[in-house]
């Protein structure tokens, strides 16, 4: 096992060698020249003896030190590359954001050319997947969390929350079946897409209907309507854009289509989404590049 002079005494006999100077090392290192000095005389006792000569003014190294300082010397510098150049690597490496398949595809990649203009210097790496990958094992540098509130154990800051409205094709509405309330949508096809069974906030069409029944008592279950369902969220919103059916959507990720007339609101009565929360483990070594893609989503949201 090494035996090893704490690193404060290293640092401030090599400033001082390098200056000749204890005032000179303080200033350098932000201390007090009382502080170097207790510093050096800290390193001489374990080393036995003296490495300055203190009188006459100006010090000078004894012959101790004198071989000592340039040992000294190139293992801090040795120290100071290596650690500049895994930081440079870290600094190379892509900054990983993970978030949900219909996020990253309908919201996040769109807008991936404004990050790239916006910041060269900064790959990113998008992890899309439903699955909620453990920030704290280093899985993925940033997450991108859809849920009702904010995850406990991380830094998570709110970029937005969607709502949920039924979205259809301009063609299904021009079939010659109108919808004017809620209880005309039992002549249409209603296209699901899997939610959790035991979230209780989950925007599906079971929730929909029953908030739409307070300002249309006729409303009625799925009995009499044609449904058809999706396990990926992604396929019910290709599925509606194909003038499929009608399926409940978050305007965030059809505001596109939205915008630009590919589809339009079957209705206008919503139900709350849930919230996107930015989330990364405490104290990142990314935190720089996090804090910047942070701004920039916000920006570009």
């Amino acid at each position: 096992m090494r035996k090893l002079p704490p690193l404060g005494s290293l640092r401030a006999f090599e400033a001082a060698a390098r200056h000749l100077s204890f005032e000179k090392a303080a200033a350098e290192l932000g201390v007090t020249p009382t502080a170097i000095s207790h510093q050096i005389r800290l390193l001489e006792q374990i080393c036995g003896q003296p490495l300055f000569r203190r009188r006459p003014r100006p010090v000078t190294l004894t012959s101790a030190g004198a071989r000592l300082f340039p040992i000294v010397r190139d293992g801090l510098d040795a120290f100071a590359a290596g650690v500049a150049m895994v930081a440079e690597e870290a600094e190379r490496r892509p900054l990983r954001v993970t978030t949900t398949n219909a996020f990253a595809s309908r919201w996040l990649v769109p807008r991936l050319p404004l990050w790239r203009q916006a910041h060269p210097g900064i790959a990113l790496q998008v992890i899309g997947t439903d699955a909620v990958l453990d920030l704290h094992a280093d899985e993925a540098d940033v997450g991108i969390r859809y849920a009702y509130a904010a995850p406990p154990d991380l830094v998570a800051h709110e970029l937005f929350r969607d709502t949920f409205f039924p979205v259809c094709s301009p063609a299904v509405l021009a079939a010659g079946q109108p919808i004017q309330r809620p209880a005309d949508l039992a002549r249409h096809t209603l296209i699901h897409f899997d939610w959790p069974p035991s979230d209780p906030h989950a925007p599906t069409w079971s929730r929909w209907l029953v908030s739409a029944h307070a300002i249309d008592p006729d409303v009625h279950g799925f009995d009499e309507i044609g449904e058809l369902s999706f396990h990926e969220e992604l396929h019910a919103i290709e599925a509606v854009i194909a003038g499929q059916g009608i399926a409940v959507c978050s305007d965030v990720l059809v505001a596109r289509e939205l915008e630009t007339g590919m589809l339009v609101k079957a209705l206008d009565f919503a139900i709350p989404g849930l919230g996107f929360y930015l989330a990364h483990v405490a104290d990142h070594p990314r935190q720089s590049a996090i804090e910047a893609f942070l701004a920039w989503t916000r920006l570009v949201a």
